[in-house]
């Protein structure tokens, strides 16, 4: 639990393709690789950033596998194993034990959605199998998981903390009580860090620029981080992880290769995107970074 907790540059992993569908590992390896180099303390695997939600779990579960095999002695491993269905969440948390996650990201149940009662007994159960991180998005679930909820999850020993969307006095809420918390959005993790007393960031940004994210995380910043504003609002001026998966390609750290739903920006967006990220001038990535046209991005 401390190791998790201590934790406080998580990358919320992309997960690159292969023309064939399949999962590209040696691009993803050479992505953790470069997190580990860049101080990165932890990965979300298979969460919203992964595409989890475009995966089988049998997929879901070989990548957790995979990270715990090859990375755990390095990085905390959280795989995503949460649902809408509380049945479902419950056999995949458990397969991500067995395979030797460290801990789970658990969701709210979306679109149907439930109780409070409902939520309440949605976590327990799967608290009760585990180190839990409950996450907070209702942008993506379209409920909002009340304080009142986490501060009675909270008496439950396996409860790790909360990855909140809901911004900096949410999350200052939470850490006057002990309850630790992680941000959501990269554009606020700053302050929620620094003027919060956040754990830190479970970041999407990260991904690409992971030095300029862990100089961010380890001391305030103010200037940095208002330099990094126009980068954090085009990485999410589609829903995430469509901007990502469009820049990756793009700095050579993946194909590029989407799996429908999600399609690549259009060209003025990536010429947007390319502008922004080179006038960072980050020491991030020794690779030269080039625009793509329509016809290079594959959508399967």
């Amino acid at each position: 639990m401390n190791k998790i907790k201590q934790a406080s540059l998580m990358t919320a992993i992309k997960t690159p393709y292969l023309p064939n569908r399949k999962f590209d590992l040696e691009a993803f390896d050479k992505l953790v690789e470069l997190q580990i180099k860049s101080g990165v303390q932890g990965l979300i695997v298979g969460g919203t950033t992964g595409e989890g939600q475009l995966m089988g779990w049998d997929e879901h579960i070989m990548l957790i596998a995979h990270c715990v095999h090859k990375y755990s002695d390095q990085l905390v491993i959280v795989g995503n194993t949460g649902s809408n269905n509380t049945y479902e969440a419950h056999r995949a948390t458990e397969q991500g034990f067995a395979v030797g996650m460290d801990a789970a990201l658990q969701i709210n149940p979306y679109y149907g959605k439930t109780s409070s009662k409902g939520n309440i007994a949605h976590f327990q159960k799967l608290l009760d199998l585990g180190p839990g991180i409950i996450y907070n998005v209702p942008g993506r679930t379209g409920q909002d998981i009340e304080p009142e909820i986490i501060e009675l999850l909270a008496q439950n020993k396996n409860l790790v903390g909360i990855k909140e969307c809901m911004g900096l006095d949410r999350i200052k809420h939470y850490e006057t009580q002990g309850i630790a918390c992680w941000s959501g959005n990269d554009d606020l993790s700053h302050d929620c860090r620094h003027l919060g007393k956040s754990h830190g960031v479970i970041s999407v940004a990260s991904n690409v620029i992971p030095k300029t994210m862990r100089i961010l995380m380890d001391s305030p910043q103010s200037e940095l981080d208002k330099q990094l504003k126009t980068f954090f609002d085009w990485l999410f001026c589609e829903p995430n992880p469509i901007p990502l998966n469009t820049i990756m390609p793009m700095l050579g750290l993946s194909k590029p290769i989407f799996r429908l739903p999600y399609v690549p920006l259009d060209e003025n967006q990536r010429a947007e995107g390319l502008k922004i990220f080179k006038d960072l001038n980050l020491d991030e990535l020794n690779t030269d970074i080039q625009n793509l046209s329509d016809d290079q991005y594959i959508c399967l």
